[in-house]
């Protein structure tokens, strides 16, 4: 479930509490938690609404000015159901601490590189994770077309994957391109120094 940055800052401040989307099937569930640039968002209740059961408190509290913004950007969708999301901010991303980690522990070193073999074995492409991470340290901040030049790999399945490394704290996303986080320079260093 994707959010604008400006509902996120609303859900960030408290000024927004509710979202509303037209799905063919749900794509959250009660009681999620969805990673966000702002932080995780709670998903506290979702249920299906009638479009006639709408009103002007709904709206603003979903961000929007009035019902009748609400309703234009839910008829953008032609089919599915009207889905009312109740959510509120849950706390920082964990994966911020994580990634900001300077020193890293033999036993921690083993336990990473177990979970980029593990994201090789089961990736069509093989050993993929430290050649993209290799790659993002050459070329920080550049954007996933360059990396997928540079490395041979599909732009939509490499985006997807640096995700999985992000999630190990080992990237970050900017607005434009990537960077090895404090934590991915250090495994690099340490892989480099265990050879």
């Amino acid at each position: 479930m994707l959010f604008k940055l400006n509902q996120l800052k609303g859900i960030h401040s408290g000024k927004i509490s509710l979202a509303f989307r037209k799905w063919q099937k749900p794509a959250a569930v009660k009681g999620g938690i969805q990673q966000t640039s702002i932080g995780q968002v709670k998903i506290i209740d979702i249920k299906p609404v009638d479009e006639t059961s709408l009103n002007k408190a709904d709206a603003i509290a979903a961000g929007y000015n009035s019902l009748e913004e609400l309703i234009v950007t839910l008829d953008s969708i032609k089919e599915g159901t009207i889905y009312k999301i109740k959510v509120r901010y849950h706390g920082e991303d964990p994966r911020i601490k994580l990634r900001s980690q300077t020193e890293l522990t033999d036993e921690y070193f083993i336990q990473l590189k177990e979970k980029l073999s593990k994201l090789d074995r089961f990736s069509a492409h093989g050993d993929w994770t430290k050649t993209v991470l290799k790659a993002i340290q050459k070329h920080p901040q550049k954007v996933s077309t360059f990396i997928a030049e540079k490395t041979g790999f599909d732009k939509p399945w490499l985006k997807l994957n640096i995700r999985k490394l992000k999630n190990l704290g080992l990237t970050i996303s900017h607005e434009v391109g990537y960077d090895l986080s404090p934590l991915g320079k250090v495994f690099l260093d340490k892989l480099k120094r265990k050879k």
